[in-house]
């Protein structure tokens, strides 16, 4: 069976390789996946995992997105804390709703980046918190 390349779109340089180990990467972390097999094009150097290793390499980066989402959640408590605002005055601050930074200190909500920047900027510059209240 031939194989088109899903990136260049050649028909002919589908290579297949197996046992090989890749690397996955999210906001910084890292994570080494072992034992993937799939093919990769001769012309381009693209490569599809087949069902079983995309399984795995998904869920490596799943894994990692979840772990940021976690890291960031305790980072805006600490700075939130660290300002000496309460979850409510936070949300205050950033324009979100009252039980904003409980949600997102939860884990259950996301941040915007805007609110993640906003408070890493404070963290390093706690004085201009006098000029937004």
């Amino acid at each position: 069976m031939v194989r088109k390349c899903i990136s260049c779109g050649t028909r002919e340089d589908m290579i297949r390789f197996e046992n090989e180990a890749f690397i996955v990467e999210h906001a910084g972390l890292k994570a080494k996946i072992e034992g993937l097999s799939g093919w990769r094009c001769g012309d381009c150097d693209e490569v599809e995992f087949d069902a079983r290793s995309a399984k795995r390499y998904a869920a490596a980066g799943d894994k990692l997105v979840l772990q940021d989402r976690d890291r960031q959640r305790q980072e805006i408590r600490r700075i939130r804390r660290r300002l000496g605002l309460s979850q409510v005055a936070a949300a205050r601050l950033t324009g979100g709703g009252h039980n904003a930074f409980s949600r997102y200190e939860r884990g259950e909500v996301t941040p915007l980046p805007a609110v993640v920047n906003l408070f890493r900027l404070l963290d390093k510059h706690p004085e201009l918190l006098k000029e937004l209240v």
